[in-house]
């Protein structure tokens, strides 16, 4: 029995997929669209079209799958492809306006309860407008820091911060409305 690790299998995966191989492009998209999709989904409310943006991201992956250096996660290159796949169909579209708030306050943003489902946690996070949306996922789920998120956007580091703040405070207030429905308070 011969065993494969799993980097040395998507590395041969790669190679195929470079190749024009349609299995292996196949098995790529396979492995990584659900993932690829809920990211998607986290920057687009619409699902039929985050899938379609998904999609487009996916022919951009495949159409540079041989810039990719074996530098870092396989699953992360694909995922920044995303990310900036979402960014620029929101621009196209132009869902996002970003206020130029410099002012901003940096505050403690305790997790949020386990009580609430995904569905209720993606609902809020849904509710924001998209500046404030897109910023709050770019740093909170993607992990971008503000400076990075300035130059994505093309907005300055302050505003990326200022729109944190800001969506931290209405997720904070939805999140006591749900709570104080779910108490029977409200």
């Amino acid at each position: 029995m011969k065993i494969i690790h799993l980097h040395q299998e998507e590395t041969e995966l790669i190679k195929l997929a470079v190749e024009n191989n349609r299995q292996a492009q196949q098995q790529i998209y396979s492995r990584f669209s659900p993932k690829m999709l809920s990211v998607c989904r986290q920057y687009i409310k619409d699902i039929q079209l985050a899938e379609d943006v998904m999609i487009t991201a996916f022919m951009k992956v495949f159409t540079n799958l041989n810039k990719f250096e074996n530098k870092g996660s396989f699953e992360g290159w694909i995922r920044r492809i995303m990310v900036n796949e979402c960014i620029s169909y929101l621009r196209v579209q132009k869902k996002v306006k970003f206020a130029e708030d410099e002012i901003y306050t940096e505050e403690s943003f305790n997790a949020i309860d386990s009580q609430f489902t995904i569905d209720q946690i993606q609902f809020l996070i849904d509710a924001l407008p998209d500046g404030y949306k897109m910023v709050f996922n770019l740093y909170a789920i993607e992990g971008y820091k503000h400076n990075e998120i300035a130059k994505m956007l093309g907005i300055n580091e302050g505003t990326s911060k200022s729109q944190l703040s800001h969506a931290r405070k209405m997720l904070h207030t939805q999140i006591n409305i749900l709570k104080k429905q779910d108490n029977g308070t409200e």
